[in-house]
């Protein structure tokens, strides 16, 4: 029973990766009424962005805000991002390629501006990172993408009804009630509440666990997607590809810039993970739908090479 625990422990992103694939194909098996699935959706829908919330309540709240501040890495980040972003933005633009160049290039901007993951806070700690790095980035990085994508919208999209306003409050709401609104919380607890800021900060891993169970759902959400997609296979084929060289892409050049200021952990972290589901959630929102693909694929590959890089972490 012991091993069977620390090998759970040890492989937790793999197992919950798999966990989720199967739970989606084991409720699929169960041929359960319409209204069990929408009660599951409506369950899944509202778990997301609670354990989010938790997970993050429960990072920031080990973090001394007297410790979040600019660092240099954060500028040539940005930069990377953004620049990537507007050179894609100006090809869209100016040139006319098929509809499937078209997805391919959308696909690689929105893998290159999507915002730091959430949890690559808990993972950036368990690395032994510095956290309150992370959060700082994260907090750019998420204004930067808000701005940006809703500059670029009426470009791309020029039917679209969003005005530049509605979608940046669109956006901005989003990013205030998962990541905002948890960072004020654990600050106020910290100072105003010490015994309980000390009581949180107890469980070590628990914030680790909660995004297992995160991302569990999230992989059975992207399966779901892949199953029941009509996109043909040479989209997936080509989007995944995508995906992947981004993701080497961005976990290379932040290991190389981190490096160059001893921050090679953190940096790799804030510019490799991703929030996924907000890539998803743009793509459907405001770009071609099937561009949500690479949020579904993205997730798999930044976790593959996580689970790699906590297992070197524990064998040094």
């Amino acid at each position: 029973m012991s091993k069977l625990v620390t090998f759970l422990k040890n492989w937790a992103l793999p197992v919950s990766m798999a966990a989720g694939v199967a739970a989606y194909f084991i409720f699929a098996a169960l041929h359960l009424p319409p209204q069990a699935h929408v009660a599951a959706n409506k369950l899944v829908g509202f778990l997301q962005p609670a354990l989010l919330f938790c997970m993050l309540f429960l990072s920031f709240s080990k973090i001394d805000p007297k410790t979040v501040r600019f660092r240099p890495w954060h500028l040539w980040m940005l930069l990377i991002q953004a620049g990537c972003y507007l050179l894609c933005v100006l090809l869209l633009c100016l040139t006319d390629f098929s509809e499937s160049v078209d997805i391919l290039i959308e696909s690689f901007m929105l893998c290159m501006i999507c915002p730091t993951a959430t949890a690559a806070v808990v993972v950036t700690g368990k690395l032994g990172g510095d956290m309150a790095s992370t959060v700082t980035y994260t907090m750019m990085i998420n204004v930067v993408t808000a701005f940006l994508i809703s500059v670029s919208v009426p470009l791309l999209n020029p039917d679209t009804t969003m005005s530049f306003m509605q979608a940046l409050g669109t956006m901005m709401g989003k990013v205030f009630s998962i990541l905002v609104l948890p960072l004020i919380l654990a600050v106020l607890v910290r100072y105003f509440l010490p015994n309980v800021n000390e009581l949180v900060c107890k469980p070590k891993d628990l914030a680790f666990y909660l995004w297992t169970i995160c991302l569990a759902l999230a992989l059975a959400i992207t399966t779901r997607s892949l199953v029941h997609t009509d996109v043909a296979w040479y989209y997936i084929i080509g989007i995944g590809v995508i995906s992947a060289l981004t993701c080497v892409l961005q976990f290379a050049l932040g290991h190389k810039v981190g490096e160059r200021y001893g921050d090679r952990v953190t940096a790799g972290q804030s510019f490799g993970q991703k929030n996924t589901m907000f890539l998803i959630w743009v793509a459907y929102t405001f770009m071609n739908p099937v561009t949500s693909l690479a949020g579904g694929l993205y997730s798999i590959w930044h976790n593959l090479y996580n689970s790699w890089q906590l297992y070197k972490a524990r064998s040094r």
